[in-house]
């Protein structure tokens, strides 16, 4: 078979999918010829910066993490956008700030006191008070916060407001709009601006409250300065007498109960006189175990008579004889009726009138009534030193630095508002600046 007849057999014998791409590539010739036909021509002036533009974008320097050519980063252009960028958003704004702080800003006068709680409490070592000792024992530290708390507190906004008129001080015609308070809002809203007025500070180791009052005017500064210390004094002497009443109130209902026991056990000790009718039975016992020994021996001695004139052989009908027996029954009979009042061995039908019962009853009744005795004197001691304790002021305010007329305005101050703010503003711009670069330098 010569070439021809293989070359003929292989056109003949094309794939299905070779042929239909020659197919589909017949078919787009004509569109391609007649696109290339209608594409403008590039103007010659355009034609470098094209190719300028193809080069940046596929320049392999500008990939993520690698710096560009030193030869094409714009040196200058960055220092001119620097320049402006620092001008616009740091200058700009502080010298705004210095307007407002230099010609515009309402001068604030600066009131400064220092006053601490101290407490006073007398030792009571010598009297037992169980819990009670508790209650007057000080607490200078939480004291001190209450009073920080106090301060900062609407009460005394509206008894400062009632007594000065914070809210006509705070909003004159003469103050800043930045500064002024506007009277037609609510009260929370002078509360508010009444915190950033009034600053009241704890030094927790010494307990030692620092306040410090700004106002526009030195007379309005020391005065709020001297009512909040007139206020405070009021809170830590009432918190004072009020734990000097509950002292006492606890104190009087203990001693009011041993009173009510003590009367109780005394008035048992008058029913069971009464019923018994014996003052005491103890000194009615001892009368009648003597009594009985007396009769022992009358009866000991008639016996030993009536013995002696047995023995002489008399007539039991003598007079004698019949005497001395008659007298030792009597002497029986005695003492059986009185042995029968001290106790009973079970053969007496009512066993519960005997002087055993009466003593038993007796000596329960005056346990309970020395007992009540006891308790009453103790409770009544604890009352009388808790008098004398609550006579003293147990917490008070000591104020060692008065409120003083200040004579120059401290705030603000405009040298010091000036460098926090180009200090800010420049902090501000730096990582903001720093941001952007970051995302240029890592975009494709």
């Amino acid at each position: 078979m010569s070439s021809d007849e293989i070359k003929q057999e292989t056109r003949v014998r094309q794939s299905p999918s070779v042929q239909s791409l020659m197919d589909l590539a017949r078919r787009s010739v004509p569109d391609l010829r007649r696109n290339a036909e209608t594409i403008e021509p590039v103007p010659a002036g355009r034609r470098g910066a094209l190719v300028a533009r193809a080069r940046r974008t596929l320049d392999w320097t500008r990939l993520p993490g690698l710096r560009p050519r030193d030869e094409e980063r714009p040196q200058p252009r960055l220092m001119v956008r620097l320049i402006r960028g620092y001008g616009l958003f740091v200058l700009l704004p502080t010298v705004l700030v210095g307007i407002y702080v230099f010609a515009i800003a309402t001068p604030q006068y600066i009131a400064e006191s220092q006053f601490a709680v101290r407490g006073n409490v007398e030792p009571m070592e010598s009297v037992t008070l169980g819990v009670y000792q508790e209650m007057i024992q000080k607490h200078n530290s939480q004291d001190s916060f209450i009073l920080r708390d106090y301060i900062k507190s609407r009460q005394l906004v509206e008894a400062v407001d009632a007594k000065l008129g914070l809210e006509k001080m705070f909003s004159q015609d003469g103050i800043d709009f930045w500064a002024r308070y506007d009277a037609s809002q609510p009260v929370e809203k002078l509360v508010r601006h009444w915190r950033r007025h009034v600053l009241p500070q704890i030094d927790v180791v010494s307990g030692v409250i620092r306040l410090t009052v700004r106002a526009f005017s030195p007379e309005d500064a020391v005065e709020i300065s001297k009512q909040v210390i007139a206020h405070a004094e009021t809170l830590i002497n009432a918190i004072s007498r009020r734990a000097q009443q509950d002292l006492l109130a606890q104190s009087q209902i203990e001693v009011d109960k041993a009173t009510e026991r003590l009367k109780r056990a005394r008035i048992a000790l008058q029913q069971f006189r009464n019923r018994w009718g014996i003052i005491d039975p103890l000194q009615s016992a001892q009368a009648t175990v003597t009594t009985i020994e007396l009769l022992r021996k009358d009866k000991i001695k008639a016996e030993s008579d009536l013995r002696v004139l047995r023995d002489s052989k008399l007539d039991e009908r003598t007079r004698g004889i019949q005497v001395l027996v008659a007298t030792v029954a009597a002497i029986d009979g005695q003492m059986k009726d009185l042995q029968n009042r001290l106790t009973t061995d079970g053969l007496v039908s009512d066993a519960s009138h005997n002087l055993t019962q009466a003593l038993l009853e007796y000596e329960g009744l005056m346990i309970e009534q020395v007992i009540a005795e006891k308790i009453s004197a103790s409770m009544n001691m604890i009352l009388d030193r808790a008098r004398i304790a609550a006579a003293k002021q147990q917490i008070y305010l000591a104020t060692f630095v008065e409120p003083l007329l200040p004579t120059y305005s401290a705030y603000p101050a405009p040298f010091y508002a000036v460098g926090v703010a180009l200090f800010l503003f420049t902090m501000i711009w730096s990582a903001l600046s720093l941001i952007r670069a970051a995302v240029a330098d890592n975009r494709l």
